[in-house]
């Protein structure tokens, strides 16, 4: 296990923290936790739309409709906050104006969604005019927006750095003299997009909906696929790096899209045991990651019954922490970093609990998850908000802890017996000093 360890950090840890830090993926991750405000409010909405008493959900099952307004102009909308957040993100990276960089970006997402009139489709006297589809603007365009935040911000860059831009007297405010600049660039973008989109009649979401819709299902649907970001993240982390940075940067946008689609299908009608995505992000993070990742609440739970000093002593300072999804204090201060002997249950016990919580979502045993709720609430509480206030969801996590403490147990009694000897050891060096 040590000559693993080594391995992952002196051969596997480099590139993926290398890549982690790509501008592009960095802009990615960034635009996305900017629309994480908005993804709270809207969630919360939803879990009002869908309470888990029956007669409170009767009473207000005529005004849902109404409720969830916030949810689909938060949520259903999500694409369009995240196009304009990446592109500010990547323009800054690049040291660009981060302004003119979001602008041109959510301008070219949306030049990728074809408005319709509606006018033709309603009776005389009622016309409405142009809109535009919400279909593609939520979680399902995000790999739209990523691609329209690339080719904007690329663009920009191309024309500054060969001063293809109309330049203004230094006496013209900054405001205006960015809309001069961005002018050149800005119309080149959305001729291209234009001539893509409407003369070829090329739908480009479309195009990658159906490329990555397999991906998807298997991320989302399939063990394999669920396992698999849990094993990387795992390992990472117990090579000393932040294993969510990496494999999140990489899967947060097919997250978000099944995210998105289960909570379109529960506002849509669809029963919550029955969503079309198991495992969205929330399910890893409220199921797998109780108390931070590799399922560490229970090691804390445990700690506090070594007989280390040392161990017992990072128990009680992790434990607050724990329960609110917060384990670096453990993770430094065991260490699980490069310990061959925790590194085991570290990566296994979150194995277990997934394969187990797969199951009861597959089965409809519990619902699935369609909020996005603060990281930071303690897990039987965010599991149940964000499974559509399933209070199975928050059984589960009680049984996943279990499990989990139970896999550690034996690794941190041998953990425990070895710091305790060195204790033992050196105590008795000092009293001979003595």
């Amino acid at each position: 296990m040590t000559n693993f360890l080594n391995w992952i950090e002196t051969k596997f840890m480099p590139p993926m923290a290398k890549l982690a830090e790509q501008k592009h993926l960095k802009a990615i991750r960034d635009g996305v936790i900017s629309t994480l405000s908005l993804i709270l409010v809207g969630s919360f909405f939803l879990i009002i739309a869908n309470p888990p008493i029956p007669s409170w959900a009767e009473a207000i099952a005529p005004y849902t409709a109404n409720i969830v307004i916030p949810f689909r102009i938060t949520m259903g909308l999500m694409s369009i906050y995240a196009a304009y957040g990446m592109g500010y993100s990547l323009a800054k990276s690049y040291k660009l104006d981060g302004v003119t960089g979001g602008v041109l970006s959510l301008a070219t997402f949306l030049m990728l969604t074809v408005p319709v009139n509606v006018d033709a489709l309603l009776p005389e006297g009622q016309g409405i005019g142009w809109v535009l589809p919400m279909n593609n603007l939520g979680g399902a365009g995000m790999f739209s927006a990523i691609l329209a935040m690339i080719f904007a911000v690329e663009s920009l860059r191309f024309f500054k750095s060969r001063n293809l831009m109309i330049k203004m007297p230094e006496q013209v405010p900054s405001s205006v003299a960015r809309s001069f600049e961005a002018l050149i660039p800005g119309a080149f973008v959305i001729t291209v997009v234009w001539i893509i989109r409407v003369l070829l009649d090329f739908d480009l979401n479309q195009f990658i909906l159906s490329i990555f819709s397999p991906i998807n299902d298997i991320l989302g649907n399939n063990l394999l696929g669920v396992l698999v970001p849990v094993i990387f993240i795992t390992l990472l982390w117990a090579a000393g790096v932040h294993g969510m940075s990496v494999i999140g940067s990489i899967a947060r946008p097919m997250w978000l899209v099944m995210l998105d689609a289960n909570g379109q299908a529960l506002a849509d009608g669809t029963a919550p045991n029955a969503l079309p995505y198991i495992a969205p992000e929330q399910f890893y993070q409220w199921l797998v990651w109780v108390g931070g990742a590799g399922s560490t609440l229970a090691l804390c739970i445990i700690l506090l019954f070594c007989k280390s000093v040392y161990l017992k002593q990072v128990g009680r300072f992790s434990i607050v922490p724990s329960i609110f999804n917060i384990n670096e204090p453990l993770i430094f201060g065991v260490p699980l970093v490069m310990n061959p002997i925790l590194a085991i249950p570290f990566v296994i016990a979150p194995v277990v609990t997934t394969t187990l919580s797969y199951f009861a979502v597959k089965l409809g045993v519990i619902n699935g998850f369609v909020s996005n709720v603060p990281w930071t609430l303690p897990a039987p509480i965010g599991a149940f908000l964000s499974a559509s206030n399933d209070w199975k969801a928050a059984i589960l996590v009680l049984i996943n802890i279990a499990i989990a403490g139970l896999i550690y147990y034996p690794f941190v009694k041998v953990y425990d017996k070895k710091l305790l000897e060195e204790e033992l050891n050196q105590v008795s060096e000092e009293q001979a000093i003595l």
